[in-house]
């Protein structure tokens, strides 16, 4: 999975680890240009930072810090250090207990964070070319040290994790703007290393570092001891806006000003050819870009399914309600062997496979999964994704993301209520459809480890969405999962069968 994390714009490029020692000449950091020669302007001034003793104090403490582990190659490493970490290596706790999450069982008692919320430090911004979600964490929106408590936000960060790692996500890291102000101590970047455990990271199929300066290099040198190389593979080094293009639609994702600002700046000294790209990632990101509202939008060929509406679909399918795909899929889905899958609806699958199936689809030509369960999978997922509107609908929006609220004696009665009376008709039946199926997958939950809570997470964001999808609201996902898992659990009692 994580060799569609690798790049692929520049195959001369060693992107996965080098051989040489630290203080070996090499590139500044691995680059997905082809103008990898240019360094943009770091935020830390690291002059000081290239003489031998700063090497030399850095191999002396890594090595005490390592334990005697022997090192793996890094991606980047050229043995500068910035601004005081050396003396903060002294007292990183390196060997203490990582800090962890507080599970609370009490749903009704979950932590505020709306005090950290509220600088947008972190976002969800959509999906990937994959249908993983994207989480962006954005360096220049964290307030200077004395206005925020940094264990809050990591425990924030694990808490807005939290509602992905059973799925496959990436992470985008947009680290222009962390200055000596803002930044936090090298033993917080250290115990959140060790909080994001196991389960943080084997569904993580690409971290994006967007715009690195040494500051990345340092922090990989030093963890690189306890880094592995598997994770090390899905680390990928975004040296201008327009590479990040190649992997990610841009136009989904809100873009903070100084990012892009700083993004121009170091583009103008490249090619006028490079910055005419990056001048349309920035339109296209800051929502200027031409072709939004311009000339006549086609109309989509009758036998298409993905992008439309249930009505379009049904009207081009002789009136059947339930859409040729979703019907394609569950069938497929619905045999002993591929219930029985183990992270059925969990994984992804190809990328270019996957469209290579949306295109043929909307095509109106036959396709056969191959016995590709994940194939079948994703792509019933991303039908739902797809929609022009959620198969729940725009209006239920408010009274779904209400469902905490709700008494838990009263919830039977309010679900029903918007299921049976508030759902449009055919909305009903599509929905009764998959959730009859999602009940057999988790009658096969022993083997494919998929209960009724895993397929909330996976499709309750798929079901229901706010109106503006680029400002996602994370507060949401906590009651729209809840009563997803409510639905599926009581699915015997709701749906008239």
């Amino acid at each position: 999975m994580e060799a569609n994390c690798q790049p692929t714009c520049t195959p001369t490029k060693n992107l996965t680890g080098l051989s040489g020692p630290p203080n070996e000449h090499e590139d500044p950091y691995p680059s997905l240009s082809d103008y990898h020669d240019y360094e943009p302007n770091l935020e830390f001034d690291d002059t000081e930072l290239q003489n031998a003793t700063g090497e030399a104090a850095l191999e002396d403490k890594t090595e005490v810090l390592s334990g005697g582990f022997d090192y793996l190659e890094s991606p980047v490493s050229d043995g500068t250090i910035e601004e005081n970490f050396e003396e903060e290596l002294v007292d990183a706790p390196f060997g203490s207990d990582s800090l962890t999450y507080p599970f609370l069982e009490d749903e009704e008692t979950e932590e505020d964070f709306r005090d950290v919320s509220r600088h947008g430090i972190v976002e969800v911004v959509g999906d990937d070319t994959a249908g993983r979600r994207i989480i962006v964490v954005s360096a220049c929106r964290l307030p200077s040290n004395k206005e925020l408590d940094h264990k809050r936000l990591l425990r924030y960060l694990m808490f807005t994790l939290d509602k992905f790692v059973e799925q496959d996500y990436t992470l985008v890291y947009f680290h222009y703007g962390l200055t000596s102000k803002n930044k936090p101590a090298f033993s917080w970047l250290w115990q959140a290393y060790k909080a994001f455990d196991r389960k943080y990271k084997k569904n993580l199929k690409a971290l994006y570092l967007v715009h690195p300066t040494n500051f990345i290099r340092v922090v990989w040198q030093i963890f690189r001891a306890a880094i592995s190389a598997k994770f090390g593979r899905k680390v990928m080094y975004i040296n201008y806006l327009h590479e990040l293009r190649q992997h990610l639609n841009l136009d989904q994702m809100s873009i903070p000003s100084p990012v892009l600002e700083h993004d121009e700046r170091i583009m103008s000294k490249v090619s006028s050819k490079t910055a005419a790209a990056a001048a349309a990632v920035a339109g296209a990101a800051s929502g200027e870009h031409s072709g939004s509202g311009g000339g006549q939008e086609v109309p989509p060929p009758p036998t298409q399914q993905f992008g439309v509406s249930l009505q379009f679909i049904k009207e081009n399918n002789g009136g059947q309600v339930i859409p040729p795909i979703v019907q394609q899929c569950v069938q497929f889905l619905s045999t002993p062997d591929a219930l029985e899958t183990e992270g059925l609806f969990r994984r992804s699958a190809n990328v270019t496979v996957v469209k290579e199936f949306k295109n043929r689809i909307n095509q109106g030509l036959p396709v056969d999964f191959a016995e590709d369960v994940h194939i079948a999978a994703v792509l019933l997922k991303t039908f739902l994704r797809e929609l022009e509107e959620p198969l729940l609908t725009f209006e239920l929006y408010d009274e779904i993301t209400q469902f905490q609220s709700i008494a838990k004696d009263e919830r039977p009665r309010q679900v029903k209520i918007l299921i049976l009376e508030k759902l449009p008709e055919d909305n009903y039946q599509v929905l009764k459809y998959i959730v009859l199926f999602l009940s057999k997958v988790m009658d096969r939950c022993d083997l494919n480890k998929m209960t009724s809570s895993n397929l909330a997470v996976v499709f309750g964001p798929n079901l229901v969405w706010s109106p503006n999808r680029r400002q996602i609201n994370l507060s949401s996902f906590g009651p729209i999962n809840m009563f997803t898992d409510f639905v599926l659990m009581h699915h015997d009692q709701i749906f008239i069968i």
